[in-house]
């Protein structure tokens, strides 16, 4: 991993911790497998395990070879497709992953961003700031508030499946579109399967996406799309901006007939000019979504505890599994 994961990552518990479930030498950070180090070289050639993060060069074929003994990878973070490649698959590696930590911090984010859009608290805010006194809400806001509102998501990964456990205690209807899901897996979730993503948007007041990036996902909200979402109707992106088209949604946004929730977008660093900087129904975050501060120390705990279950000679808790691993983020 890079110097910067490992010191955001791993604070000196974790560290600590670390030490009692393995033999390690947390000082001695890879950066390279190309390094000719004879250290690096001597720690490569014994290494059963890689505990990895943001910053991992690929594990390719003139990697393992300096890495004999690599029995598993050890991610802590997110995706691992950035760093496995098919040649750790046909070793027999296992991988397991942090993502179901990371998911946890996504799915809070969207939680919030559901009720306050429903709650018009971004657009109450704007008004209240320009009136510099008292508003008339039922006035302003005759629509507004979360009982009976539809909430439509789009993927039932980790993070889509913990927004609908967070949205439970609330007074909404949960539709869900995942062409991986079944008729009896939506209604054991609490939710009712939608197999038309048009009637999806058709039919949300809140449009919330968590599927991955894939060539079929691109650009899964494009104008027509969009266009089929109500007036008022908001949309939610803490996946990947890939997933929008980004003219299609600033020409909508434009309008005012949309509202949008923002914490990925194509490209992943805006123009400075662009409009959804300024645009008042648009809430745009910096990826603050996923684990940041004190949230990132999950990942560590996830990743360590992994760890003590392998020394235990227990199989992993979040294994990733290739055969599904190439329509999974």
């Amino acid at each position: 991993m890079s110097p910067e994961t490992r010191d955001a990552v791993f604070g000196a518990a974790a560290l600590r911790r670390l030490t009692e479930v393995a033999r390690v030498e947390p000082a001695l950070l890879v950066t390279d497998f190309t390094s000719q180090h004879t250290l690096l070289e001597r720690e490569l050639a014994e290494a059963e395990m890689l505990l990895t993060g943001w910053g991992c060069p690929p594990l390719d074929r003139a990697a393992l070879r300096r890495l004999p003994r690599l029995k598993a990878v050890v991610h802590a973070a997110g995706s691992v497709k950035g760093h496995v490649t098919e040649e750790c698959w046909r070793r027999g590696i296992a991988v397991t992953t942090a993502a179901a930590a990371n998911a946890l911090p996504v799915a809070e984010y969207t939680l919030a961003a559901i009720l306050f859009a429903n709650k018009r608290v971004l657009a109450g805010a704007h008004a209240y700031r320009a009136a510099r006194g008292r508003v008339n809400l039922i006035e302003r806001f005759p629509d507004v508030g979360n009982y009976r509102r539809t909430v439509g998501l789009v993927g039932a990964s980790r993070i889509g499946r913990r927004v609908i456990e967070l949205l439970a205690p609330f007074d909404v209807r949960v539709l869900l579109h995942d062409p991986y899901v079944g008729a009896g897996e939506a209604a054991a979730l609490g939710v009712e399967l939608v197999d038309d993503l048009d009637a999806l948007a058709l039919r949300s007041d809140i449009v919330s996406l968590h599927a991955p990036q894939l060539p079929s996902t691109r650009h899964l909200f494009d104008a027509k799309r969009l266009a089929l979402m109500p007036d008022g109707a908001t949309l939610i992106n803490t996946a990947r901006g890939s997933l929008v088209d980004t003219a299609a949604l600033t020409a909508e946004l434009r309008t005012g007939r949309l509202h949008a929730v923002l914490d990925h977008t194509e490209p992943e660093v805006l123009p400075a000019d662009s409009p959804l900087f300024d645009l008042p129904n648009v809430l745009l975050t910096p990826h603050l979504a996923g684990s940041i501060g004190g949230e990132l120390h999950r990942l560590a705990d996830s990743a360590i505890d992994e760890l003590a279950r392998y020394a235990r000679g227990l199989p992993f808790l979040h294994a990733v599994d290739p055969q599904t691993l190439s329509r999974s983020a």
